[in-house]
């Protein structure tokens, strides 16, 4: 659950102020669009950049390292907010905080793919969720009560704890999970069935034993084979648990590092990273736009909810992501062995796009209810727990299984696959953090949110083509070699 505490813990750091962004703004003596896009904005950005740049240094030395050194980034940025006394100095440590934010945004779903089967792929990917989106939700109604208790800089001392706490789990809990075997063993990475072969390779290979040249090994069958006959081959030994907590383990690719760089946007030639980002995008930046204008809409009249009770308001979403992650399980890997079962013992990664039906069933009605609600002025339950709950509910289950499709289609790409959605991601929430608030103010939430409940029905159709041609799209990537 190292994963999972992290993902809170950078979840949480991005909308730590925002439910105090109007009185801040007035305090830094800034309008409200200015302070966001500083703040916030650069943050988005840095995650982008962070994406890419992380990416390949974890393709390169592992991802273990990446995760000690930006954990502990992290804490020292929190620190450093803590103690910056202007703008300037603030937006600083959190351009480097978004940076360090990456890895636990990009990676982690590339360490899921390495770690867990494709049957328990789906839990977990609902559990990185839970951690990214439950720390988003979490943020503001704790972050709230601190500031309007003690200042924003305590928020901030606290924030650095925490992380400081997520660099000693790294350290302890999440060795290397990247490293080198045979082909034969990527059981799903293959274009025909190959367990036989994978068996006759483990079989061939479990006796195997450390001697030197002078010394002669035996075979399965008990023969002596001279050690010099010995072929080359990937060795899969367990390494001790002390040996884990090195810093780095030794694994290295030699691809250049400039070329690591530029190779995940080759990906979004794939029609199924393509349809990821599109989909992820609007998940997650839809999110951002409420966080980052949830202080303007309830701090106004007739709600004039304090900072604590601005921030009290994510609860509903935080509730509603958690009994989405619940069901998630069934849900995702539940019905992709369901299916499976059915189509002959057959396993195909479309299978596990059913479960984007939630996302245009309560996320688009969510949006549409909550700027006709924000628009009328309704009681705050109506807004909060219905529409926002709504919202975080479908994003969840959606989510979940974007991360699983994208997983599973190229689990040996995955660390590129997610470095690119998330730069796009992050893009496109940078350039939303500059418009949004002053979108509102001009055009109304109403019609601001009923834009963004269209654009994502559109967005969330893209998924009937994809369940029908997926395999084609798959089959095609796999003949053209064209992600490679």
């Amino acid at each position: 659950m190292t994963f999972a505490f992290g993902c809170g813990c950078v979840g949480a750091v991005g909308p730590l102020l925002t439910a105090a962004f109007v009185e801040l703004a007035t305090e830094f003596d800034v309008t409200l669009s200015k302070f966001a896009s500083s703040v916030n904005g650069s943050l988005i950005m840095c995650i982008a950049g962070g994406s890419i740049i992380c990416n390949s240094l974890a393709v390169v030395y592992g991802k273990r390292p990446v995760y000690l050194i930006t954990s502990v980034l992290l804490m020292v940025t929190c620190f450093w907010g803590a103690g910056s006394n202007s703008l300037a100095s603030l937006t600083a440590s959190r351009c480097i905080q978004g940076f360090a934010m990456a890895p636990m945004e990009a990676l982690i779903p590339a360490s899921i793919g390495d770690v867990w089967f494709v049957h328990e792929r789906g839990f977990r990917s609902a559990i990185f969720n839970l951690g990214v989106l439950g720390g988003i939700n979490l943020a503001s109604p704790i972050a709230g009560t601190i500031i309007q208790n003690n200042g924003w800089k305590v928020a901030f001392w606290i924030m650095g704890a925490f992380f400081a706490v997520q660099t000693i789990l790294v350290f302890f809990f999440m060795p290397e999970s990247a490293y080198h075997r045979a082909d034969v063993l990527n059981l799903d990475l293959g274009s025909h069935e190959n367990i036989n072969e994978a068996l006759k390779y483990e079989k061939e290979h479990e006796h195997r034993t450390e001697k030197t040249s002078e010394d002669n090994v035996t075979d399965a069958q008990g023969n002596d084979i001279p050690t010099g006959t010995r072929s080359p081959s990937v060795t899969s030994e367990k390494q001790s648990y002390l040996r884990e907590l090195l810093p780095y383990s030794g694994y290295n690719s030699h691809d250049n590092l400039i070329k690591i760089m530029i190779r995940p946007f080759s990906l979004l030639a794939s029609p199924v990273v393509l349809w990821a980002t599109l989909l992820f995008t609007t998940c997650i930046s839809w999110l951002v736009g409420i966080s980052i204008t949830i202080s303007q809409i309830f701090s106004a009249p007739p709600y004039n909810f304090t900072v604590s009770q601005v921030g009290l308001t994510n609860l509903s979403s935080f509730v509603a992501s958690l009994l989405a992650t619940l069901i998630a399980e069934p849900l995702t890997d539940g019905i992709a062995r369901f299916m499976a079962r059915k189509n002959g013992g057959v396993y195909e990664p479309e299978f596990r796009l059913p479960i984007l039906i939630s996302y245009l069933v309560f996320t688009t009605v969510g949006f549409f209810a909550w700027g006709q609600a924000a628009q009328n002025q309704a009681p705050w339950p109506v807004a909060v727990i219905v529409c926002l709950g709504l919202i975080n509910f479908g994003i969840q289950l959606g989510t979940t299984g974007i991360v699983a499709y994208v997983v599973d289609t190229h689990r040996d790409k995955a660390s590129e696959a997610f470095a690119t959605m998330n730069f796009v991601k992050n893009t496109f929430a940078f350039g939303l953090t500059f418009y949004i608030n002053d979108w509102i103010a001009n055009q109304g939430v109403r019609q601001t949110f009923f834009v963004i409940g269209g654009l994502t029905l559109a967005a969330s159709l893209t998924t009937i083509p994809m369940y029908i041609y997926g395999k084609r799209s798959r089959s095609w990537i796999h003949r053209s070699k064209i992600v490679r």
